[in-house]
């Protein structure tokens, strides 16, 4: 299937598609020249990924050597910093790569004051001076978890949520992490790995599978993965949730990420920032 490009309904948005990947693209300014752009940089993403796809699987180390493709290498650069924390691929940072890649392309292109480039959740974002970006975080039902907002002074360029219930296995049990970082590449792979560290490993309320059994292309390839998690205690989600914001604040004090908020079962904790603002009914555990 070639690359698909088609403004929706409402005439604002460019929807852009590609086998796995399908992004929602918007712009305040000139959006015409930056939607061009976008489309044409999509034509070719997914066959530069391709031609490097079974070395952007395997397991990343520090003597790995950096890919040819610029996505490629945006994976890389990302998810290299975060190596020491156990197994990770570049897979970890593709679609907030892609995200990437293509709002680089608009605004090489074109004069524009805000812009976003979702991918399946993961948001690459651009702000200049003066404009805000504000944004719901859903849970997998379709609820209203918390909002986000931030603003150009923040210098957040990316926001990615992961978990359990996305479109990737996971080897935790978060509901979701979302990340906020300088770019959705960043956010994208420290989403990922925070939402593996919260975790009960030996639970029996958790079932898992080998991630190859699920899925054979998956770059996990015999690591446990969650299938489904089911009734855990107060005592059990705090001792989970702790062990995500233990390597959130890790990452938030390498510079890696600006904030994170992890979901389980109803619960919440954040790093403390800002930005984020949750529902109610939603419980916030003390770190």
């Amino acid at each position: 299937m070639r690359p698909r490009a088609r403004l929706l309904p409402d005439g604002q948005r460019l929807h852009l598609q590609h086998g796995p990947s399908d992004l929602i693209v918007w712009v305040e300014g000139d959006r015409d020249q930056a939607y061009r752009a976008a489309a044409k940089r999509f034509e070719t993403i997914i066959a530069e990924i391709v031609e490097e796809l079974p070395d952007l699987r395997a397991m990343l180390s520090p003597l790995t050597k950096r890919p040819n493709g610029t996505v490629a290498r945006r994976m890389h650069d990302a998810c290299l910093p975060l190596t020491d924390v156990g197994y990770v691929t570049r897979m970890a940072a593709v679609a907030g790569s892609i995200a990437d890649e293509v709002l680089a392309a608009m605004t090489q292109s074109a004069n524009i004051t805000r812009a976003y480039v979702n991918n399946g959740g993961d948001i690459a974002l651009y702000l200049t001076p003066g404009t805000s970006f504000k944004t719901s975080i859903q849970a997998h039902d379709g609820g209203e978890l918390g909002r986000i907002e931030v603003a150009d002074k923040d210098r957040i360029g990316g926001i990615a949520t992961s978990g359990r219930h996305g479109r990737s296995l996971s080897l935790g049990i978060a509901d979701s992490v979302t990340v906020l970082a300088s770019s959705a590449a960043e956010a994208d792979v420290a989403a990922t790995l925070i939402a593996n560290a919260v975790d009960l490993p030996g639970h029996p309320s958790i079932t898992r599978r080998a991630a190859c059994d699920i899925d054979e292309n998956s770059d996990l390839g015999e690591l446990p993965v969650t299938v489904s998690c089911g009734v855990l205690s107060a005592e059990d989600c705090e001792r989970a949730l702790a062990r995500g914001l233990n390597r959130a604040t890790s990452f938030q004090a390498l510079g890696r990420i600006a904030s994170a908020g992890l979901f389980l079962h109803g619960r919440s904790v954040t790093t403390g920032a800002h930005a984020f603002s949750f529902q109610q009914e939603i419980q916030h555990v003390p770190a």
